[in-house]
């Protein structure tokens, strides 16, 4: 068995890993798209569920409803999605794809926050609850705490 300072470079190489994994994603999403990975994400969930309001939207993407906001308005702005009022409800609003965001999902690559889900949805309960643990020692020895979760840019 190895002891813990001969395992600190492998940790170390697999957080390098990790971040350069989200890294190529959203390169590869921008080179493909023109979109971040947060903006091709939240596409591909209206793809699957549209019309979808933003709180939903917000909840699905683990974000923020203030930060989906700023997200759907860059995507407004391209054209790719459409915000009408709910007939049943007139507070509400709901979200729609475009035909031309319906092409961008359609040519589009995986996003990082999508294999992420997938991932750790797949996990026994006792292998997603050592990686929760695990994630948690991370952020509190990097005095992360405090800090507000942004979204992935992968």
């Amino acid at each position: 068995m190895r002891t813990k300072p001969e395992e600190i470079p492998e940790v170390i190489d697999n957080l390098r890993r990790i971040f350069q994994a989200v890294g190529e994603y959203s390169r590869a999403a921008e080179r493909e798209t023109e979109l971040t990975g947060p903006q091709l994400w939240a596409l591909k969930l209206l793809l699957d569920s549209s019309p979808m309001r933003v709180s939903e939207l917000a909840r699905r993407m683990f974000l923020a409803p203030a930060t989906v906001v700023g997200i759907l308005d860059r995507l407004e702005l391209k054209q790719l999605i459409t915000r009408n009022r709910s007939t049943k409800d007139r507070r509400a609003v709901d979200l729609y794809l475009t035909e031309a965001g319906k092409e961008v999902v359609a040519k589009a690559p995986e996003v990082a926050q999508v294999v992420l889900v997938e991932g750790l949805a797949a996990l026994t309960e006792e292998q997603f609850r050592s990686v929760s643990e695990g994630m948690k020692h991370v952020v509190r020895i990097l005095g992360a705490e405090g800090i507000a979760p942004q979204p992935l840019l992968g």
